[in-house]
């Protein structure tokens, strides 16, 4: 399991530029008018992880198989969109089925790039996409509510619930604030994730500032960190440019143009990292001389659940998992190493599973 993060924004702030970056394709165009995207762009990328590198090498295996993560490189909105401005029906439709939101911002000064509203403010630019999402939720909680008007009559739990959810989230839109500010009960949670709303969704600001303020930020990206912060929200500072470079080069030559670049990382780590955090995900590992592997799961995961992402029979069938955690496996050289320190471990049904444990699951066919 990875999951999916949709690249939003307005016209020609870099977004296809990211995404062509981050996947390491051609497939979404990158050009200087706006709706170049015509049809979403989705690509899937290996998720960085130096500890399946360091499991794989001790354990020797013969395949590292890295957890995914999917972007889709959605068309510019415009103000107006909510109303079909711009093509924006159709990009709402695609915002809809992604997990989360990276809104790109532009902070960056480019005489040769024009912008669609003729500024650069990236403030004003997040208010324009988020208000025309909000109006969008705001049209379609209004269509929903009055669709279950004459279902509730007959008493159905399912369709109550979900009334009383849609008026939850009519009420802080008509206060001009996002669906993401509803606190819903864990009991809801299921039904409000059915609802998709498009400003329940999370949302990582990332900042695409010029090549030389990539390690630093600039006055720009500053004020999306406030705005970022105020909103409960992440933001992380990223050139588009930089990472279109680093695409192109082999492991040691983008190692050295980071460096010389004042970076400690990509990039793209720095944004899956933001978008682990904001969805709340986390990795295991299964280890052995076939295949090392990485499996993204949320954090809280019980083992059976846990188990069950690799296949559902795992699930069914559980019985118990064999544990070591990665520095455990590190420090005794492996398995074997891990139990002469007694660091491995015989959990049951009610673990929760930690970033980074390697496990072996046990189960009834």
């Amino acid at each position: 399991m990875g999951f999916e993060m949709g690249i939003v924004g307005m016209p020609n702030v870099g977004k296809s530029t990211l995404f062509n970056a981050l996947t390491r394709t051609a497939a979404a165009q990158a050009a200087n008018f706006p709706f170049c995207t015509i049809e979403p762009n989705v690509g899937e990328v290996a998720v960085p992880d130096a500890r399946l590198d360091k499991l794989a090498a001790i354990a020797g295996s013969k395949q590292i198989i890295p957890t995914r993560m999917t972007f889709v490189d959605i068309a510019g909105l415009v103000r107006g969109a909510s109303k079909g401005e711009g093509l924006g029906n159709q990009f709402l439709a695609n915002i809809r089925e992604c997990d989360a939101i990276a809104h790109v911002l532009r902070c960056f000064e480019d005489g040769d790039i024009t912008h669609v509203e003729g500024r650069i403010d990236p403030i004003a630019d997040a208010e324009t996409i988020e208000t025309e999402l909000m109006l969008a939720d705001m049209e379609s909680v209004e269509r929903r509510l009055a669709g279950l008007a004459r279902k509730i009559k007959g008493g159905d739990k399912e369709m109550l619930d979900q009334d009383r959810l849609l008026r939850a989230a009519l009420a802080v839109l008509n206060e001009g604030k996002p669906a993401r500010t509803v606190k819903v009960a864990e009991d809801d949670l299921r039904t409000w994730r059915l609802l998709q709303l498009l400003t329940s969704k999370p949302v990582l600001f990332v900042c695409n500032v010029e090549e030389a303020k990539a390690a630093t930020g600039n006055s720009q990206s500053d004020r999306v960190a406030v705005m970022a912060a105020q909103q409960g929200a992440a933001s992380v500072v990223i050139s588009a440019k930089i990472e279109e470079e680093i695409s192109q080069l082999d492991a040691e030559e983008a190692a050295m143009f980071l460096e010389e670049m004042g970076l400690h990382e990509a990039g793209l780590d720095r944004l899956i990292k933001a978008g682990y955090a904001l969805l709340g995900l986390q990795t295991y590992f299964t280890v052995g001389p076939k295949e090392a592997r990485a499996w993204t799961i949320p954090k809280g995961t019980l083992a059976p659940q846990a188990a069950g992402v690799i296949h559902g029979d795992f699930e069914k069938g559980f019985i118990r998992s064999e544990t070591i955690a990665f520095d455990d496996y590190v420090a005794g050289n492996g398995e074997s190493g891990a139990k002469e320190a007694g660091k491995f471990r015989v959990e049951g049904k009610t673990y929760e599973v930690k970033d980074g444990d390697v496990l072996h699951f046990l189960f009834n066919a």
